[in-house]
């Protein structure tokens, strides 16, 4: 089994990665329950706002090759609707870690780096002085005809690392699925745990 290091990245050190994420955003994404039909303009363009002193992205390394990565930042300076989300529902957005894509190529999973990412993330957010971390995971239905038969849900991952979902906390979030023609809002249910 290959040694991965595992490294987190800020500010001026992201750039030259923000492809390989890209590229592993895409590939990723495309399984259920994204179904995500994604391009390297929108990914560049999205993915720009980690380019700040307040976001992190820990990357998994093969080597030289990127094959997994987790995002953070300040939700005050992502999504403007997730912050929205959350202010509605009494937290200060300025006190949340917001944990984005957790991508990890298939062959390197069930190693135990879905908890190192969420460790990373969690600790950037405690080195910010933030009081919580966040995530938002999509919401579909029991029945999608693009759902695999063998597909498990990540809820007890979650729970396990200390995440609850907020009842009645969801915010909506566009993109286009790779069965459809044009984008479409989600609904994406928000969890939250103390730091």
């Amino acid at each position: 089994m290959a040694t991965i290091e595992i490294r987190s990245l800020t500010g001026e050190d992201i750039w030259p990665w923000l492809d390989a994420l890209a590229s592993l955003r895409i590939q990723i994404f495309r399984d259920f329950p994204y179904l995500y039909q994604g391009s390297h303009a929108y990914e560049h363009e999205y993915l720009k706002h980690y380019l700040n002193s307040h976001s992190v992205i820990v990357g998994a390394f093969d080597g030289k090759q990127l094959v997994g990565a987790a995002t953070a930042g300040v939700l005050s300076d992502h999504d403007a609707s997730f912050a929205e989300t959350l202010s509605e529902a009494g937290f200060d957005p300025q006190t949340l870690l917001y944990c984005g894509e957790s991508v990890l190529l298939p062959e390197y999973r069930g190693q135990g780096l879905g908890h190192r990412f969420f460790e990373q993330r969690e600790a950037h957010g405690r080195a910010l002085g933030l009081q919580f971390s966040c995530f938002a995971s999509v919401i579909r239905p029991e029945q999608h005809p693009l759902k695999p038969s063998d597909y498990q849900p990540l809820d007890a991952f979650w729970y396990k690392r200390g995440y609850i979902p907020l009842e009645g906390v969801q915010a909506g979030f566009s993109w286009q699925d790779i069965d459809q023609p044009v984008e479409t809002e989600k609904l994406m249910q928000i969890w939250l745990k103390v730091l």
